[in-house]
């Protein structure tokens, strides 16, 4: 004896029954009524859907060349365990992560080198620069904090980024609506059609980055995105001298889940752009499958400054080849309490001018 097919109702999931009366399927929940061979075609799509999944080939990064290693040095925090890589001439002061004066010089040893870098195009002078600009026109912020010696604190620093390449295959359900209205002298009529919206299809995606250090939040390096990666050479020692390099704590299959989240999400609003002409549009059903995806080990530019202020730190970053600076600021409660004072006062007036007025109209 074969199965009774349940079919579940487009419009709210509910379970859906023949109706005698209307010789169609009809919802007991949402009265919407459908032909059986619309029911029969959207559950052929959605049995169809694949699941999301995806296929690592590479996880990036090569061995050090012969001699590499003993011209370089690794520098640890003794703060926050931070470790920072070096040439042999540089001596490192501070952590640029947290502040600390104190760091203590060792050998490179137990990591991967790097495949490519993108070189410092803004020096020191520019980033200050920036960061003068980033503060300017802020009437909140304390004015200690725009003292120059603070901006005397940022450093340079290569950051450790795992460089994704992947082809999506997508296949993404929707279910669209269409409303029309009109009226007459006695009622207001709606209409509403319903769609069954398919989008399927192929997008290759080439060095999504995603940063390898735990030390550094991931929503800062990618506001300071995107890094023109025509710059980028392959990894040569020369190019630390002067800078110091973050040493990757989170390797790539650690951070494989946040690239494959930004090029399923990249995918799915690509796909969601061709569905226009509908008054709401919902995703039904989405299966996002990962192929012929790998990483690589790339080094980028970014001027770092840590400062505290009344307990909390502040970081800001500014992309050391474009100069695209972002950062948080501490607020000057009491400058904040003047300025909304004002406000109100401001307000309290205008309304007191409009009563006295409207009281002599």
């Amino acid at each position: 004896m074969s199965e009774i097919k349940q079919y579940k109702c487009p419009q709210c999931n509910g379970g859906i029954e023949f109706s005698a009366g209307a010789q169609r399927m009809k919802c007991p929940y949402c009265d919407t009524e459908f032909d059986v061979a619309v029911l029969e075609n959207y559950a052929a799509q959605l049995d169809s859907q694949k699941e999301d999944s995806a296929s690592w080939s590479d996880f990036g990064g090569s061995e050090w060349q012969e001699g590499e290693e003993g011209s370089l040095s690794v520098f640890t925090c003794e703060a926050c365990s931070g470790q920072l890589i070096a040439d042999e001439n540089t001596a490192a002061t501070a952590c640029p992560f947290c502040g600390n004066p104190t760091v203590i010089p060792s050998r490179l040893s137990g990591s991967l080198r790097p495949d490519y870098v993108i070189p410092f195009r803004l020096d020191k002078k520019a980033a200050k620069e920036a960061l003068k600009r980033h503060l300017q026109g802020k009437r909140l912020l304390p004015r200690s904090f725009r003292e120059e010696n603070r901006i005397e604190e940022i450093r340079g620093i290569y950051v450790p980024f795992w460089l994704y390449n992947a082809d999506t295959d997508a296949d993404i359900l929707y279910r669209a609506e269409s409303e029309d209205r009109w009226e007459d002298d006695d009622y207001v009529y709606t209409k509403t059609e319903y769609y069954s919206v398919r989008r399927a299809g192929n997008m290759a995606f080439d060095r999504v980055p995603v940063d390898g250090s735990a030390k550094i939040d991931n929503t800062l390096m990618e506001s300071i995105e995107p890094y023109d990666f025509s710059d980028a050479v392959d990894f040569n020692t020369a190019y630390l001298s002067g800078f110091l390099a973050d040493k990757y704590d989170v390797d790539s299959q650690m951070c494989a889940p946040r690239a494959e989240e930004r090029i399923r999400q990249s995918t799915a609003d690509a796909f969601r752009s061709t569905v226009t002409g509908y008054d709401s549009v919902r995703t039904v059903s989405s299966a996002i499958v990962l192929e012929n995806a790998s990483a690589k080990y790339a080094l980028y530019p970014v001027w770092l400054l840590n400062t505290n202020w009344e307990g909390k730190r502040y970081t800001f970053a500014m992309n050391g080849q474009t100069g695209k600076m972002v950062g948080d600021l501490p607020l000057d409660r009491w400058a904040y309490w003047r300025w909304f004072l004002g406000i109100c006062a401001a307000v309290t007036a205008g309304s007191f001018a409009l009563w006295t007025l409207i009281s002599l109209l």
